[in-house]
């Protein structure tokens, strides 16, 4: 990355938490104003203006996935890059779930609906917030112990891929390789298989698989030893796609938990909004 990039990045950083800070204090003096006006301005005001504050923040936020899908409309009109909206979309949702708070007066609601919309705006602030720390987190992990790079969606395909290349070598080898083949390396190469230790040691240590591949090649013939070889790669190659698809797969149930349920929020918001001008 040149220095001009990062200076750029370091002067969006500090201009966002400028404003959450601005932000932040606008929230105090609300609560100040509040306490100080009680008797002049009714309750009912002050939390109306904080919820139609909290909603035009959930709007700001949620802005963010439009824009991570414009990037088309970006090239030809100044709409900001998507490091600027992804700050608006932390910053903002901090703000949003603290404005939430206030139109509560910091209490649980009792409504079905507010208690479910109120509980949801917390889990979708609380899961966006996990989120960002496994996108920053991951590509640390995946690069620091990993050669192969594949996209989560292709994962399936590459392994009956390699599965495939592995039958074909081994119906041209010896009874003992497949033998071996049978007994170890199949169910190995049978699906995509999720480890826990992959979170702990990306490499996985050597695994037992490879260490019987060497163990047999010791004994074979050259061009069993070629054979032996190549397969020694695919199960090596299936390895760090088992890890790649362990480490991957929190970021892909993330966006299930985050995306679907913020959606629930703007439902439930439209819904309560409703309730209280109809009634």
């Amino acid at each position: 990355m040149t220095r001009n990039k990062k200076t750029k990045r370091r002067s969006q950083g500090g201009f966002w938490r400028r404003a959450f800070v601005a932000g932040l204090v606008g929230c105090f003096m609300a609560l100040v104003a509040k306490a100080v006006l009680s008797e002049i301005v009714s309750r009912a005001t002050w939390v109306t203006a904080y919820g139609i504050a909290a909603a035009v923040f959930l709007l700001l936020v949620s802005l963010y996935g439009v824009r991570r899908r414009l990037a088309w409309l970006a090239a030809r009109i100044p709409i900001g890059s998507v490091r600027s909206w992804l700050y608006l979309h932390l910053y903002g949702g901090v703000l949003f779930i603290l404005l939430v708070f206030m139109h509560s007066d910091f209490s649980v609601p009792t409504g079905k609906v507010t208690l479910w919309l109120w509980l949801l705006s917390i889990w979708t602030v609380l899961s966006g917030f996990f989120g960002l720390a496994l996108q920053q987190w991951l590509p640390r992990v995946l690069g620091a112990g990993l050669e192969t790079e594949v996209l989560y969606e292709r994962i399936p395909e590459l392994v009956a891929e390699i599965r495939e290349k592995a039958e074909t070598l081994v119906e041209a080898s010896s009874d003992p390789v497949k033998a071996l083949y049978s007994r170890r390396l199949a169910p190995v190469l049978a699906s995509p298989h999720r480890r826990l230790m992959f979170f702990l040691d990306i490499g996985g240590g050597e695994s037992n698989s490879l260490r019987e591949i060497e163990f047999l090649r010791q004994k074979m013939p050259a061009e069993e030893k070629l054979r032996l070889d190549q397969l020694a790669r695919l199960v090596a190659t299936k390895r760090e796609i088992d890890a790649q698809y362990t480490v991957q797969g929190p970021l892909r149930w993330w966006l299930f938990t985050h995306v679907p349920l913020s959606m629930v929020v703007w439902a439930l918001l439209i819904l309560h909004v409703f309730a209280v001008l109809y009634y």
